[in-house]
C-alpha cells in the first residue's frame, strides 16, 4: 500500500493532518503548512475551528435528529473523534460509511472501522467526482440501508473542486437517492470574510498542485436548493450550533468556511 503513497508533494488532507496537530504526514506538507501559516496566522484556528463544527454537526445529527446512519465523503485522515466514535457513543447502533481516494487515508483506514459491536463502520475507495462508485459500491449497500434516512457529510473538500467539476451537482446525485428525512451537512470554503489572507493561502496551496474554489454565500446556497436548513442556517462554522466548550476566542476573520446541516423533506 505505501507504494502509492507520493510522499514527495505536498496533499491537502495531509496539510490538514499537520496543521490541527495530527502525526500522518510527510516533509512536503509540514513545509506547505508552513508557508500556509506564515500567510495567514490564523490557519490552525479555522481548520480546528472546521473539526469542531463536523462533531457538532455529527453529535446533533444523532441526538437531535435520531440518524442512524452516516456517509462521510472526503473522509481524510483519521483523527478521533472520527464520526462513527460520535455517533455510536450517541447509538451504539449507528452505521458509518467513510468514502475517500487517498491511498494514506486507505493504510489508516483500520482506525475507522473499530466501531461498536452493535454498530457497523466501513470504507470505500472511490473518488467523489464519481457517485454512481459510491453508492454502488458493495460496502456501502452492505452496510446502509437506503431505505431508512442516511446523513450525507460532506466536510472541507468542495473547496478542491473546480466549476468544471460541477460540485453542485456531484452533491446532489449523491443526496438523490438518500430517501427523505435524510440530511446534508456541509462546509463550505470562502475568502469572505478574510479575502487577502485567504487568497494568500489559496495560492499556497494552487503552487502546489492543488487549486481551489472558494465561494460567496450566494454560491454556498446552490448547494442546499429544495433542502430545509437547520436553524441558523448558513453561517460560519464557529457559529454553528457553540457549545461553549472551545477555549479559544475565535474571531468572525479568522474563519473562512461556512457550515450547514440541511434535511431533505
Amino acid at each position: 500500500m505505501e507504494r502509492d503513497i507520493d510522499t514527495g508533494s505536498a496533499h491537502s488532507a495531509r496539510i490538514y493532518d499537520y496543521i490541527i496537530g495530527g502525526k500522518d504526514h510527510y516533509p512536503a506538507d509540514r513545509e506547505a503548512g508552513d508557508a500556509m501559516v506564515r500567510e495567514w496566522p490564523a490557519l490552525p484556528v479555522h481548520m480546528r475551528a472546521n473539526r469542531d463544527f463536523m462533531n457538532r454537526a455529527v453529535r446533533h445529527l444523532a441526538e437531535e435528529a435520531g440518524i442512524r446512519q452516516f456517509l462521510d465523503v472526503g473522509t481524510g485522515i483519521p483523527t478521533s473523534p472520527n464520526i462513527h466514535e460520535i455517533a455510536q457513543s450517541v447509538s451504539p447502533d449507528a452505521r458509518v460509511v467513510y468514502v475517500d481516494n487517498d491511498p494514506l487515508v486507505l493504510a489508516l483506514s483500520q482506525g475507522l472501522l473499530n466501531g461498536t459491536p452493535e454498530g457497523r463502520t466501513a470504507y470505500v475507495e472511490a473518488d467523489m467526482r464519481d457517485p454512481a462508485s459510491i453508492l454502488d459500491a458493495p460496502e456501502l449497500r452492505a452496510t446502509l440501508d437506503l431505505t431508512q434516512p442516511v446523513a450525507l457529510t460532506v466536510i472541507a473538500i468542495v473547496h478542491f473542486m473546480m466549476d468544471e467539476d460541477d460540485a453542485v451537482g456531484i452533491v446532489r446525485r449523491l443526496l438523490d437517492p438518500l430517501p427523505s428525512g435524510s440530511c446534508l451537512a456541509m462546509s463550505i470554503g470562502t475568502a469572505e470574510f478574510a479575502p487577502d489572507e485567504v487568497g494568500r493561502v489559496a495560492r499556497e496551496y494552487a503552487a502546489r498542485g492543488m487549486p481551489m474554489r472558494l465561494r460567496t454565500l450566494a454560491e454556498a446556497e446552490e448547494f442546499f436548493a429544495g433542502l430545509e436548513l437547520v436553524a441558523p442556517g448558513i453561517v460560519q462554522v464557529h457559529k454553528w450550533h457553540p457549545d461553549g466548550t472551545g477555549t479559544e476566542v475565535i474571531r468572525d476573520e479568522d474563519i473562512a468556511m461556512y457550515g450547514v446541516v440541511a434535511r431533505k423533506p
